[in-house]
């Protein structure tokens, strides 16, 4: 959104230098800046103000500065850089409607923002996070991001402890809050479920006496969240007010079935993979029909919806295999969906390559192991890239793992997932390239 400088000065507290211009939209990456965007530097492995120069060579139009100034360059003064980020979010917020979606919880949550937007584009101009820019730097610039116009806004939020939620509520001041699962994820950062679940009721518990909580049914530490709240609640999922009947899985494991909710029932056909993805397109739509869709116009959102890069992919590599490619992130209850969906395909020989769940604590051999075991109990072959905790084929690399894997032709399927630390998706690009 389009934002003078002499206003963005004054709703964080800084001070004007230089010519007053326009910023439309906000980087804290010099790399990744289009022309006209304000650039953030924020501190890091390099303090940020060290790339100011490239951010303006790149097009910014005015950048932040907690002191460094280049003459002829317009900047903003101020005390803290991300402070002032985060009150430059708080304005952009006030310039937009009240229609703003957040969405939180353990697993699903970016699968959901990505069909929720699919939704609200049906009817509103639609703003929403990129990829997984969820925390305390990606909800501001997220607001910041949203063109002029923007009618709807669906906001991502992650957490790494309690607090952090509220935190990002308090700069997104959303009227609908989705929380989609409590599950062991985080455990060695968060603590117990009791952690977590306290952390992510904090969406709920940020909502306005006239807003919607939208809550997994199928969760009991979720819709214990109803008595957080002073929102609306409607639930979705099994036995909730917003349901699935007649589920059907088909052999590239799209998701079809009837949506049933009182606002009436109509059919579905998603085109995003895996049975688990069907709680994550009521959850959506449930929050379509609160802010006033037409059940057909939020099938027809759900059967347009596509996810972010390396969720639930499945490609016939050049050998013949099927490569479903879910190397984006990796906990115990992702794991276990990814595995019910590869025993799913129509395959004589099917292959897991995993990499470790990152951040588990004192649960990560046990959660390892019964990963493992999940995978024996349905057939699946294990090859495990620096994680031995599987119990499967351990290899120390991406290349001694396409090697394990031996020759892959027509009847073959792999699956690939790990967390972020892993970095599996290279191991999954090389399998497509045959």
């Amino acid at each position: 959104m389009q934002i003078r400088t002499v206003d963005l000065a004054a709703a964080v507290g800084g001070t004007l230098e230089g010519t007053d211009v326009i910023v439309d939209g906000a980087s804290q990456d010099s790399r990744a800046l289009a022309p006209g965007q304000l650039f953030v530097p924020l501190p890091g492995a390099r303090d940020g103000h060290d790339f100011i120069e490239a951010a303006l060579a790149a097009g910014a139009t005015a950048y932040l500065s907690a002191g460094r100034l280049v003459d002829g360059a317009t900047a903003v003064i101020v005390d803290d850089a991300l402070a002032a980020l985060r009150a430059a979010g708080r304005h952009a917020r006030s310039l937009l409607p009240e229609r703003v979606v957040g969405v939180t919880g353990s697993v699903g949550k970016t699968s959901v923002k990505d069909l929720l937007r699919a939704v609200l584009e049906q009817q509103w101009a639609t703003a929403a996070n990129l990829r997984s820019f969820n925390n305390e730097i990606g909800v501001p610039l997220t607001l910041l991001g949203a063109p002029d116009g923007t009618e709807a806004v669906v906001v991502e939020m992650g957490a790494r402890g309690v607090g952090h939620i509220a935190d990002l509520c308090e700069v997104a001041s959303p009227t609908v809050g989705i929380v989609t699962r409590v599950a062991a994820v985080h455990t060695e950062v968060f603590g117990g479920l009791d952690d977590i679940a306290a952390a992510k009721g904090e969406l709920v518990e940020a909502l306005p006496d006239d807003g919607f909580a939208v809550l997994n049914a199928g969760d009991p530490a979720v819709v214990a969240m109803a008595s957080r709240t002073s929102a609306h609640v409607i639930t979705y999922g099994k036995g909730g007010d917003v349901r699935a009947e007649q589920i059907v899985l088909d052999d590239d494991l799209c998701t079809r079935f009837q949506l049933v909710s009182e606002w009436g029932r109509h059919e579905v056909a998603l085109p995003v993979r895996g049975l688990h993805q069907a709680d994550n397109g009521l959850a959506a739509a449930a929050a379509g029909l609160v802010l006033g869709m037409e059940i057909t116009a939020v099938a027809a959102g759900l059967g347009s919806a596509a996810l972010s890069p390396w969720r639930m992919e499945l490609t016939r590599a050049p050998s013949g295999a099927l490569v479903l490619n879910d190397a984006y992130n990796a906990n115990p209850t992702s794991v276990a969906a990814a595995l019910e969906s590869l025993q799913a395909l129509p395959a004589r020989r099917r292959v897991a390559v995993l990499g470790r769940m990152a951040e588990l604590g004192d649960r990560e051999a046990d959660d390892h192991a019964a990963i493992g075991a999940q995978a024996r109990e349905l057939g699946i072959e294990v090859i495990a890239v620096a994680a031995p905790g599987y119990g499967g084929d351990d290899v120390a690399t991406a290349a001694e793992a396409i090697a394990a894997l031996g020759d892959l032709g027509e009847g073959d399927a792999v699956l690939v997932k790990g967390s972020r630390v892993a970095g599996l998706e290279t191991l999954a690009a090389a399998l497509l390239e045959g």
